[in-house]
């Protein structure tokens, strides 16, 4: 028989979320898998990345917002709260939410990686399980430092993370699989790494 070991969070969500509101604006933190993080400031082509989605979305689908930096509670189990760099949503379905929404509605959420030393355990593998036990149909993970985006889908629910994960190269085309069902020239995202 194997014993599991407990899992022991370093504060409530309400001592986070306490923390978080009291946090300077240059300041990001979430709460995942029991931890306190900080999230890193964002550059230049990290920020212009999340624009040209942006137009990208609305110009295919109208329908849609992308929020920028919409906090979510992911990972029920675990109660975590994550800010993604953006979350794509039916037009107005945050409004009236306050810092931190239900991840229901959310069509797709979207990390670009920083260059820092917590990339690959944070982007690559505690998003992708905490937003796939939420529910998010897509993870659009842009990834600059191996230069590729990958479509996770097919999210699994009961043990977190996603069935299925497409791995583009920066210049290929990229097609967003339903709920989304939109295509994506990646050329551009070349002129946005290091």
């Amino acid at each position: 028989m194997t014993v599991m070991a407990e899992h022991t969070s370093q504060m409530s969500v309400g001592e986070f979320e306490t923390t978080a509101s009291a946090a300077p604006e240059t300041v990001t933190l979430e709460f995942i898998d029991g931890r306190i993080e900080v999230k890193p400031v964002t550059d230049g082509d990290h920020n212009t990345i999340v624009s040209w989605l942006a137009k990208r979305c609305m110009q295919a689908r109208p329908d849609l917002d992308l929020y920028a930096a919409q906090g979510l509670r992911v990972d029920a189990y675990r109660q975590s709260r994550a800010r993604p760099d953006a979350v794509l949503a039916p037009e107005a379905h945050f409004a009236g939410y306050g810092e931190w929404a239900e991840p229901d509605g959310a069509l797709m959420v979207v990390e670009v990686t920083p260059y820092d030393s917590d990339t690959n355990r944070r982007d690559r593998h505690e998003r992708p399980a905490a937003y796939g036990q939420a529910g998010i149909p897509l993870y659009l993970l842009i990834d600059r430092d191996s230069g590729t985006v990958t479509v996770h889908s097919s999210p699994d629910r009961r043990v977190g993370g996603y069935r299925d994960a497409r791995v583009t190269k920066f210049g290929e085309t990229l097609v967003l699989p339903d709920p989304i069902g939109i295509g994506l020239d990646t050329e551009i995202l070349k002129s946005h790494v290091r």
